[in-house]
C-alpha cells in the first residue's frame, strides 16, 4: 500500500510538472506582440502581400494585424499616437518622420524603387532626349514625381521648364483623361497606374522607365519609393520579433518577384489591383526590392541628398543622420 501511495504521489508530481510546462509556453506565446502594421495601397504594400497571406493562413512565425491606408496622410498621427509598429511609407515622408518625431522611427529597409513611367501615345519617345520640346503631363508637384523627373532631365542636359514643359496636374485619374481625350500624349505616371491605364487607351505605351533613366545617370544609389520605418520603442523592446519579421518579409518579396502569377494573384485578392492581367504587367515595372543594412543606409543618403537640394522641406528640412538607420 505504501508503494501504490508513493508511486500515486509520484505520478501526481509528474503531471503537475508538465502541467506548469504547458503553462509556462503558453505564457511565452502571449507574451509575443502581435505587430501592427500599416501601408500604402499600391506599390508600397506590392511587397507585404505575400506576409498578408501567411497570416491569413495561420503559417507566419510572429502575429500581424495589417492596415492598408489611402494617403500618406494616415500614417503620421498613427505612428505618433503608437497605434502601429511599422509602416512601409513613401521614402521621403520616412526622412519627413524621423525629423518631425524627433528620431523616434527608424528605417528597416528600402522595400520599392522608382514605380514612374514616362508614357507616350505618340510613338515618338524613347530616350530621354525625345523629350526635348514636348510637353510632360505629371502628377506629384512639390514630391518625389517632380524631383525625380528633374534629376533625370537635368543630367541629361534638359532645363525643366525650359527645355522640356511640364505641366501639373493634382491627381492621376485626371492625367488618364487627358491622355484619353487627347489633350494630353506624354504623362509621368506610376504603376500600377500605367497598366490600369494602358488596358483602357488605345496606343498608350510606357516609353521609358525612370527608375532606368536614373540608373543610367546616377549608379551609385536608387531612385527610391517606399521605405519601411517602425517605431524606435518596439524595436528596442521586442528585438527577437523584429529579426522574424524582417526574416518574414524577405521571405514576402521574394514571393511576390519570383512567382509574377501568384504574386498577381494576390494583388488582386487583397485589393490592390483591379486584375490579374494588369497585376502582371505591373509587377515586373513596380521594381520591389529588400535593401536592408549599409546596402540600405547608401541608397537613402544619396537619394535623399537629392531631394535635400531640390527642396530641403520634402524631407523634412535636415537630412537624417546615422541614428535613422536599423542596422541590426
Amino acid at each position: 500500500m505504501k508503494r501504490i501511495i508513493v508511486l500515486l504521489a509520484l505520478v501526481t508530481l509528474v503531471i503537475i510538472g508538465f502541467s506548469g510546462c504547458g503553462e509556462d509556453k503558453s505564457d511565452a506565446v502571449s507574451d509575443t506582440p502581435t505587430i501592427r502594421i500599416a501601408a500604402m495601397r499600391g506599390p508600397t504594400a506590392m511587397g507585404l502581400l505575400g506576409l498578408m497571406e501567411a497570416q491569413e493562413q495561420g503559417s507566419a512565425i510572429n502575429n500581424y494585424v495589417f492596415e492598408l491606408l489611402g494617403s500618406p496622410d494616415e500614417v503620421p498621427p498613427l505612428l505618433v499616437r503608437g497605434d502601429v509598429d511599422i509602416a512601409a511609407v513613401p521614402g521621403n515622408l520616412a526622412a519627413v518622420l524621423y525629423n518631425r518625431m524627433e528620431g523616434e522611427v527608424q528605417a528597416l529597409a528600402v522595400v520599392t524603387l522608382g514605380v514612374l513611367h514616362i508614357v507616350d501615345t505618340t510613338g515618338e519617345i524613347h530616350s530621354v532626349a525625345d523629350l526635348a520640346g514636348r510637353t510632360v503631363f505629371v502628377s506629384g508637384q512639390g514630391a518625389t514625381p517632380e524631383f525625380a523627373l528633374n534629376y533625370v532631365l537635368i543630367m541629361n542636359g534638359l532645363t525643366p521648364g525650359v527645355d522640356v514643359n511640364i505641366e501639373f496636374r493634382s491627381e492621376h485619374t485626371e492625367l488618364a483623361a487627358l491622355l484619353e481625350n487627347g489633350q494630353a500624349e506624354i504623362a509621368l505616371l506610376p504603376e500600377p497606374f500605367v497598366s490600369t491605364v494602358m488596358a483602357r487607351i488605345d496606343g498608350l505605351r510606357p516609353a521609358l522607365d525612370l527608375t532606368e533613366e536614373w540608373n543610367r545617370v546616377q549608379p551609385d544609389y536608387g531612385l527610391i519609393m517606399s521605405v519601411v520605418i517602425a517605431r524606435r520603442d518596439f524595436l528596442e523592446n521586442n528585438p527577437s520579433t523584429v529579426r522574424i519579421f524582417m526574416e518574414e518579409y524577405a521571405a514576402s518579396i521574394e514571393l511576390m518577384t519570383a512567382d509574377i502569377p501568384r504574386g498577381a494573384q494576390l494583388a488582386v485578392d487583397f485589393g490592390l489591383i483591379p486584375n490579374t492581367s494588369i497585376a502582371e504587367a505591373a509587377l515586373p515595372r513596380t521594381h520591389i526590392v529588400f535593401l536592408t543594412g549599409d546596402e540600405m543606409q547608401r541608397n537613402l543618403m544619396g537619394f535623399y541628398n537629392v531631394l535635400y537640394n531640390a527642396e530641403s522641406a520634402s524631407i523634412g528640412g535636415a537630412l537624417p543622420d546615422e541614428g535613422f538607420f536599423f542596422l541590426p
